[in-house]
């Protein structure tokens, strides 16, 4: 019986309010013959310019949520571990510490699997991070102060300021957290 039939239709005559009640939701809940897509989930790319200046989007749904500088490395050598940017690939991205009390990193923290790159080196214990102290605040001995444009520089993890990887937390805890982190040339 189609949804318009005479029969349907007399059913809901029927029916008084109950019945038309039933039959709005059986139209509401009616196939329109095209299957509804899933939401993306949200992705983290980082684009490859130069060591200091770089980017970091945030994307979902196949849009750009925000794009923000960021940093990796101090050349663009992707095997030279504690000093070249990191390779083209896939991370997965690990847990996100909002006082993260590492030897180097401290603070806003959000941790990176391995990467094996090209040359057989594997890099390990990178992060996307600041420059802070473990609260997340800004003072105290270099490695926990911004300094501004020349901090972007780091031993080959992402590294974006204080207030963008702040800002990058609220965007992530609000929209969803991605899995993964794809990294580019750009």
């Amino acid at each position: 019986m189609s949804l318009t039939s005479p029969t349907r239709t007399a059913a809901v005559v029927r029916g008084g309010a109950l019945g038309a009640a039933l039959a709005a939701a059986a139209l509401l809940a009616a196939p329109t013959g095209r299957a509804a897509a899933a939401p993306e989930p949200t992705r983290l790319q980082f684009t490859k310019y130069s060591p200091t200046d770089s980017r970091l989007s945030v994307l979902r749904n196949g849009r750009t949520v925000v794009v923000y500088r960021a940093g990796s490395g101090v050349n663009d050598k992707e095997c030279e571990r504690g000093r070249g940017w990191l390779p083209n690939g896939t991370y997965p991205l690990g847990r996100h510490h909002t006082a993260y009390g590492g030897n180097l990193i401290k603070g806003y923290a959000i941790e990176l699997g391995n990467k094996l790159c090209y040359q057989g080196i594997n890099r390990t214990e990178l992060f996307i991070h600041s420059e802070m102290t473990r609260s997340g605040g800004q003072g105290g001995p270099e490695g926990q102060r911004w300094d501004g444009v020349g901090d972007y520089s780091s031993h080959g993890c992402v590294k974006l300021s204080p207030q963008d990887i702040k800002s990058l937390f609220r965007t992530l805890d609000r929209i969803g957290w991605p899995t993964t982190l794809r990294v580019v040339n750009g």
